[in-house]
């Protein structure tokens, strides 16, 4: 099968599991006890049974499930995610206005957990046995096991309470003036923080998988025959050893962006972060079901869409699987 072919067949099935995190999100939304009416119901100062079955006929919350659903569907499908309920604004606006923080923070936490990951894994696995290998075992075991809310609050006692170096929530400094550049480092030093603390423990994961393959390929033949022609630890490394031993990591990173996208809501809540992990929070606590579901949607597709480009990258990193499925 060729690289189109298998192209296509991937963004089938892409769409058939977005479809069935469709049907599933709704099916466990609707099964919980309690809905957006008595939310609403107890904001206006009482939960009447007459009022809540107003409120409920208004939204459609009263028709049976599988008319719901095929309406829900159908909305998605024409790109229309609903409405929220309190202020009755578009779920889909809501979401694009808060999406490209959301997309910053993963990226960025996603690229330096890989780089930082691969780099200490690189290093300590040419002395499997030294300081820097048992530092990196440590800081492994450390990022895996440290809650990411405990890590984002002792960096923000640690760097924002007591050293002031970065600022404490948020994402930008409202009442900032200046150029491009004022806006931009004001940006970063928000970005900073969250950053870290969302990548620390893929960290850890990338850094071990990378120490594992790279002792694996160090002691393969191939890197035996070109140390016995004279090539440096340097040109070995880097040169050969480093592009064969990528595959395992950029695979686990492709598993790990539902993860990453996960993480992010409780980053995002514990430093104020303008995304949607901070959007869902919201929404929980108003049951507001469209912008629940609209949200877990929206997170499928960015985990889907990235899956898809970590298969690609394997495809130019490994010319082995390029004409495989």
């Amino acid at each position: 099968m060729n690289f189109l072919q298998s192209f296509i067949t991937r963004v089938l099935y892409a769409a058939t599991l977005l479809l069935a995190v469709l049907v599933l999100n709704f099916s466990l939304i609707h099964l919980a006890p309690g809905d957006v009416a008595d939310t609403i119901a107890q904001s206006r100062g009482g939960a009447d049974a007459t009022l809540i079955a107003e409120i409920r006929a208004d939204y459609g919350l009263d028709q049976p499930y599988i008319i719901q659903l095929g309406s829900y569907i159908g909305k998605v499908m024409q790109l229309n995610l609903g409405y929220w309920y309190f202020y009755n604004e578009s779920v889909t606006d809501l979401i694009l206005q808060r999406l490209p923080a959301t997309l910053l923070l993963v990226v960025l936490a996603q690229v330096l957990a890989l780089f930082l990951g691969v780099l200490l894994g690189v290093i300590s696995a040419q002395n499997p046995n030294g300081l820097t290998s048992h530092f990196v075992t440590f800081l492994a075991l450390f990022g895996y096991f440290a809650p990411v809310f405990w890590t984002g609050i002792l960096l923000l006692i640690g760097f924002s309470l007591n050293i002031q170096w970065f600022h404490v929530a948020g994402m930008r400094e409202v009442t900032i003036s200046g150029g491009f550049w004022v806006h931009f480092i004001d940006v970063v030093r928000h970005l900073v923080l969250p950053m870290l603390t969302l990548s620390s423990i893929f960290i850890a994961l990338y850094s071990r998988q990378s120490r594992t393959a790279m002792i694996h390929e160090l002691k393969s033949d191939y890197v035996r025959t070109a140390i016995a022609k004279g090539l440096s630890q340097r040109a070995v490394v880097c040169r050969h050893a480093l592009k064969n031993s990528l595959s395992p990591v950029i695979t686990l990173a492709g598993l790990q962006f539902s993860a990453v996208i996960s993480g992010a809501v409780l980053v995002e809540t514990v430093f104020s972060w303008p995304g949607l992990g901070t959007l869902a929070f919201q929404s929980i606590i108003a049951r507001d079901t469209p912008t629940i579901l609209g949200i877990l949607f929206f997170s499928t597709l960015v985990v889907v869409v990235g899956n898809l480009l970590t298969d690609l990258a394997l495809r130019l990193v490994n010319p082995r699987i390029k004409g495989t499925t």
